[in-house]
This record gives structure tokens, sequence and C-alpha cells, in this order.
């Protein structure tokens, strides 16, 4: 989820204080066999880790050079940001699902479609660049071949279905750009779906015409159904519409943020379960605990209220500096690795072991990711701490990679028996 509210994206301007890596587990001078930090480092580098939303794309988009080329480069350990090479190879990261993220503004405008396969581009040119790190994974079978070469996979997911445009047709096209999931809104109802961050009246109630012939036309060809940023409504449609299992690429727990329509409710995991699909948790503080999810709504309202009150425009410096106060004299409450866990044990508790993985949204939710978490090189962190509540080894590879490594394989073996 790239930031949609005047509160994360000027958060992500004004925060200069968050470091990555800062909160390491530390190496023990002589580490037992059986002490859980080490074995969630050895795991980290045995199984693979596939991680479901990670906003490296648009990250270097924003800051592309006079060349059009971008200043940073994610094969090189970077100043800023959430993923590097050097940082996914410290971390266990072997597959990223990298985000096509078209923001709600071109459903409006026009060039949503120009914009993803922009993207896409970019990320490919990414691959090719530095070929002994990184390369694109269109299959479960490319990815696992990329992870025993010791390479990074790219695996691609768009990030709003407006990419689409009116055109069923462009469906096809993204899977043969090597898409492997569509999320099928973000922050606004658009042309297949309705928002859960568009509160007041629904546009479709659920999904619209368009949007259950889209969503035949995924399986159809081959591409996961993502249901994160959907509409309870929506999701439920989604899930009753599809042939095959659906995922939430990056979408926490609502039984811990009650009234966050974001997060995925008990009944809609049941849902997502029991067709077989996985609920990816995502690693922002807002969406793992009440109380970062409370402040972020009053940072964003004492925001709207300060640039209300002197006609500021959300890009205008005073505003930003307002922000860097606010942010000093009230510190974000971070949510802990530990929490992550939690939201893994509340969907295995509901539904089972099979129907949850990780999608952390890292580059996506900038300085609010958790104390443990705060980017790839970190995994092995939340390996230790699902180590120390009992989960055994398989229960991690199936958390790590496995889960959503099936629902793409039935994806694919279902658009494959057509």
């Amino acid at each position: 989820m790239r930031p949609s509210t005047a509160f994360l994206s000027l958060v992500l301007l004004a925060s200069s204080a968050c470091t990555h890596g800062t909160n390491r587990q530390e190496t023990p001078v002589s580490p037992s066999p059986t002490d859980p930090a080490e074995r969630g480092r050895e795991l980290a580098r045995r199984f693979i880790i596939a991680d479901g939303h990670i906003d490296v794309p648009y990250r270097l988009r924003e800051k592309l050079g006079p060349d059009g080329a971008p200043t940073e480069d994610v094969a090189q350990r970077t100043a800023e940001g959430d993923f590097d090479y050097p940082r996914a190879v410290e971390g266990g990261l072997d597959v990223a699902f990298m985000s096509i993220y078209i923001p709600a503004e071109y459903q409006e405008k026009g060039g949503a479609k120009s914009l993803a396969d922009s993207l896409i581009d970019l990320v490919e040119k990414l691959a090719r660049g530095s070929p002994e790190k990184f390369a694109m994974a269109r299959s479960v079978e490319e990815a696992r071949r990329n992870s025993q070469e010791g390479k990074v996979s790219f695996a691609l997911g768009i990030e709003n279905g407006a990419a689409i445009e009116d055109k069923l047709e462009n469906v096809a096209h993204f899977q043969r750009r090597g898409v492997r999931y569509i999320t099928l809104t973000h922050s606004k109802d658009n042309q297949l779906s309705d928002a859960s961050f568009n509160r007041g009246k629904r546009t479709w109630n659920g999904l619209s015409p368009f949007g259950k012939q889209v969503v035949a036309e995924m399986n159809r060809v081959g591409i996961m159904v993502d249901v994160s940023h959907l509409s309870d409504d929506a999701i439920r449609q989604a899930v009753e519409s599809s042939q095959v299992p659906v995922i939430a690429s990056h979408s926490s727990c609502r039984h811990f943020t009650p009234g966050f329509e974001r997060n995925i409710s008990d009944e809609l995991i049941r849902a997502v379960a029991g067709k077989g699909g996985v609920v990816m948790i995502n690693f922002g503080s807002g969406f793992l605990s009440q109380a970062a999810n409370a402040y972020e709504g009053q940072i964003r309202k004492a925001m709207m209220d300060f640039a209300t009150e002197r006609g500021l425009k959300q890009d205008s410096p005073e505003l930003k500096a307002f922000a860097e106060s606010y942010l000093r004299e009230h510190p974000l409450p971070l949510a802990r690795v530990e929490d992550v866990a939690d939201h893994i044990d509340h969907v295995v508790k509901l539904v089972g072991i099979d129907h949850v993985g990780l999608g952390s949204d890292f580059d996506g939710v900038g300085p609010t990711l958790p104390i443990g978490l705060k980017d790839v090189s970190q995994y092995p962190n939340l390996f230790r701490v699902l180590l120390e509540r009992g989960y055994g080894e398989a229960d991690i590879e199936k958390i790590a990679s496995g889960n959503v490594f099936r629902v793409w394989q039935q994806v694919e073996a279902h658009a494959a028996s057509r």
C-alpha cells in the first residue's frame, strides 16, 4: 500500500529519525544450536522467503535523475528505503512481489496502463542490470530456480486494477508481461470494485459487473486475485466469483484494529481460507495495533486542520515542518515484531497454518514499520518469535513461502487446464 493520505505521505517526507536495521538481533558470541535467534537466522537462510508486497518500483520512480534513471541503486546498499540486495541477502529474502502501484488519480486522468507498463519496464531493467543478483520470476519453478542460483526474484503484482482501464484484453496483456496478481482497487472505488478506504457511498456495493468479468479473466489466464484494499462486500464477492483461491497480499487482522476496514475481518479470513486462499500480514504499525491506528487518525486530523486554517497545499514546506514538529512532540507508538506474530497466531487459530503468509508493505508504510522489522534484513527476528511460540520448521516454511506458492501453482494449473 503506497501512502494514500496526507498523513503517510508527509510523514515519509518528514521522518528523518527512522534508521533501518537499528533493532537487528545481534549474533551471540557462541550461539547455541537451540538458540531461537540463531535458529531464526538459519531458517531464513534455508527456507525460501516470499514477501507478497514490496513498494520498490514507485519508490525508485519518485526519485528519477535527469536521464530518467533511478538515483538509487538497490543492487547496492542504499541509505534510504527498506529494500536493497545486501539487506535482502542478510534477511534471507528470496522472492519480492514488486508492487506495480497505480495511484487512484490515474483512474480519473487516464494513463494507468501506461504507468503500469513503465513500472514493469523499470523492474525488468533492474533485473537485467544486475543479473548475478536479481532475476524475474514468472512461476514458482522460476522462483525456486533463482533461489538455488543465489538470486533474489522479482515477481510482479499490480496494485490497483485501474491499470486494466476498460479493456478486458489488458488482463492477458499483463499476464504476458509477468504480472501474477492484481489488487482489484486501491484507495478509491474504481471501475472494478469498491475500496475499503472509500467509507462513503459505495459505487458498486462490491464488485462491478466488469470487475466480475475481470476476475473470471484472471482465473482464465493465470493471475491471482488480490483482495487487499477491497471493501468487505467486494472481498466477499471476489471470493465467491473466483474459481480458484484468492490472496490478500498485504492485509492484517481487523480483530486487533476494530473499525479499520482495510484490515480483514474474521468472517472474511474464514471466507478466504474456505476457498483455499492466504492472508499475508502487513507490517505497518497502523495495521498491527489499535494504538498506532488511532495515532494515525489523530495526526491526519491535526495536519488537515493546520492546512485548512492556513490554506496550505499538501506539499507545502510549512505543512511538512508542522508534521516534523508533531512527530517530535507526539512520537508514533510503534508496534513490535511480536505484534506481527500475534496476527499470524490469530489467522492460524481461526483457519489453520495453511492460510497465512507475509506481505510486509516495505517501502509503502515508511516509518510506521514495527520495532524488529524495519527492513528486509529482519525476517529472522520474526522467525525467532515464532520459534519461541512453538511453531515448527514446517509451519514456518509454509508462512515464509509455502502457502502463497501453493495458491500461485493452483492458479497456474487452473489456467493451464482450460
